[in-house]
């Protein structure tokens, strides 16, 4: 199982958003030649955050923007706001045997397992906010964090 480019691609939007905005306007085209993607791949993202509420963004070339602030962002909000779809992390086979022993008591040995691996993926992305990420990369870039 590997979770989709969509979550670093949006953690590299808000970002950017957050590192040149408001000397610049940060639009999907600008953001794409960062992240290196189509800028569809971008706009795509975006909506997903401005649905989330984590960004705004004006209609043309106006740009987008942090709809609160960094700190109040959380690797979390962005996950859920482009990775999840109401789903459990880990899929399961949908069909199996109950006839077997092993098969008819997947379910009983496994899911707590699962669930215990999606909840601390989730405290752990709960823990980071967007302006802990900002600041490291002040420090790498050698710019003034906020």
């Amino acid at each position: 199982m590997q979770i989709s480019t969509r979550f670093t691609v949006a953690v590299h939007a808000l970002l950017c958003i957050a590192y040149f905005s408001p000397e610049r306007k940060v639009t999907s085209g600008f953001i794409a030649g960062s992240v290196k993607v189509n800028p569809v791949v971008v706009r795509r993202t975006l909506g997903q955050l401005k649905e989330a509420d984590l960004v705004t963004v004006e209609a043309g070339v106006g740009g987008a923007s942090l709809a609160r602030s960094a700190a109040e962002i959380t690797l979390l909000d962005v996950y859920r706001a482009v990775e999840s779809t109401g789903e459990r992390l880990f899929n399961f086979h949908e069909n199996p045997n109950p006839a077997c022993p092993v098969g008819g008591n997947i379910h009983a040995v496994l899911d707590g397992e699962l669930a215990a691996a999606q909840a601390a993926l989730e405290d752990r992305l709960a823990q980071t906010s967007l302006a802990d990420l900002y600041a490291k990369l002040a420090d790498l870039t050698g710019t003034s964090a906020g």
